[in-house]
């Protein structure tokens, strides 16, 4: 199968979450009218300018301050319907939103999930960090099971009849500052980290892009193609 890539450069969170929503309703539509998919979906890779977000699961007492002073340093915060608690997009970070129909792909969602957690710990692995998985959390970690566990990918996502989207945001070279205000993803006792922080190399978007796409390629055996 085909997936669609789309590269959003640096959108406004809100104008991204309403595409989102635009490809997954039409995905369902077309499900629910038995139309043949042309496609598995689309995948949109995206930078965005500083915004929290909190899962509809997330406790809010996981953000540290009050929202107007988020909007003072120039953050916005949305409360958005995917797994998990809170987290935190912006410039440095590689965003990714796969919209796909899953039964298209012939794969479940714990496998799916399992896939954008692998394509990562590929991805990295690339520049030489050795990451991996934490038993009962999502995202990508290093040193997960040690009190020096810190996260360099969070995943969250959401899924009806199948039909996926949100995704993973991995930290290339964020301002690790940033999560500072909040408990990321509802951990108190857990770090946030970056491919910058773990190596020295200063890193563009761009130049990560093609490796994260062909480990996804990859790993769902699915053509990711422009």
């Amino acid at each position: 199968m085909k997936v669609l890539y789309r590269d959003l450069g640096t959108m406004e969170y809100a104008r991204c979450w309403q595409l989102q929503q635009e490809l997954f309703d039409q995905r369902l539509k077309r499900k629910s009218e038995h139309l043949s998919p042309e496609t598995a979906g689309e995948l949109l890779l995206v930078e965005h300018p500083p915004v929290y977000t909190l899962g509809k699961s997330g406790k809010s007492e996981n953000l540290l301050i009050p929202e107007a002073m988020l909007r003072e340093l120039g953050a916005t915060f949305f409360h958005i319907d995917r797994g998990g608690d809170i987290t935190f997009h912006g410039p440095g970070q590689l965003v990714g939103y796969p919209i796909l129909d899953l039964e298209a792909i012939g794969i479940g969602l714990r496998t799916y999930i399992e896939g954008l957690e692998e394509a990562v710990i590929r991805t990295v692995a690339h520049y030489g960090i050795t990451a991996g998985r934490v038993a009962g959390a999502s995202g990508v970690w290093l040193d997960g099971e040690k009190s020096s566990a810190r996260k360099i990918c969070a995943i969250g996502v959401r899924s009806s009849r199948f039909v996926t989207m949100h995704g993973f945001a991995l930290n290339v070279t964020t301002d690790l500052r940033w999560f500072d205000r909040i408990n990321p993803c509802g951990f108190k006792d857990r770090g946030v980290t970056s491919i910058e922080k773990e190596t020295g190399l200063t890193l563009s978007l761009e130049e990560v892009k093609p490796v994260l796409i062909n480990n996804l390629s990859e790993i769902l055996n699915v053509k990711i193609y422009k």
